[in-house]
């Protein structure tokens, strides 16, 4: 199935000052927008608002469409957005299976969770890690756990914010191209924040900020 988002004439505000200029794109799947710009300027802002998570503090305006569906009246768990922020947000008191296993839909069996975890963790290089406790691993294998977590979820959406942000440079080079290839595979199309232009794939749509004076 394609994927099809869409932001039409699509403006956030503040104290009803607009953050930027009216936005219109559409991604498809398998495309990727990045957003860059000074930090204030929106870009996560725009992130919380598609995931559902917007803060009191701010309005928006404009289309937000997933696959024909209006998002905005939708509750977060009904959005089919999957985001994964710089800090991996895993839960310390569950070892990797337990983390991965809340990221899948409550209509999988327990016997095909199993299954589908144990082929994402040799997907992942980390076939014999299930058991782990988290706190015993590196950040890169955080890193892999919190995106895997994520893709399970079965999203028609992702949102990448800062997602490599606190990796080492030689850890980003690795990660970067990993999570493009495992996006890819989902055939999804996604959405990526970052402040580093090497962070954006080749070819991906782009998209710059400018922070709007009153």
């Amino acid at each position: 199935m394609n994927s099809i988002f869409t932001l039409n004439q699509y403006q956030i505000f503040l104290n009803n000052q607009p953050l930027f200029q009216p936005l219109s794109t559409q991604l498809s799947t398998g495309e990727l927008l990045a957003i860059t710009g000074a930090s204030g300027s929106g870009k996560s802002t725009i992130m919380a608002d598609i995931s559902g998570v917007l803060a009191p503090v701010f309005n928006s305006q404009g289309q937000i469409h997933l696959n024909g569906r209006d998002l905005r009246p939708l509750p977060v768990e009904q959005r089919k957005v999957g985001i994964l922020f710089q800090d991996d947000l895993l839960f310390p008191h569950l070892n990797v299976y337990e983390n991965l296993v809340f990221g899948l839909p409550g209509k999988w069996s327990k016997t095909e969770k199993k299954e589908r975890i144990h082929q994402v963790l040799q997907q992942a290089t980390l076939a014999d890690y299930q058991d782990r406790d988290i706190a015993t691993l590196s950040g890169g294998q955080r890193a892999r756990i919190a995106l895997l977590r994520t893709l399970l979820s079965e999203p028609d959406l992702i949102l990448l914010d800062e997602p490599f942000s606190k990796l080492d440079k030689a850890l980003r080079e690795q990660f970067r191209p990993w999570v493009y290839d495992q996006i890819r595979q989902l055939n999804i199309p996604a959405i990526l924040v970052t402040h580093d232009h090497d962070d954006i794939p080749k070819g991906s749509q782009t998209l710059h900020l400018e922070i709007q004076h009153a």
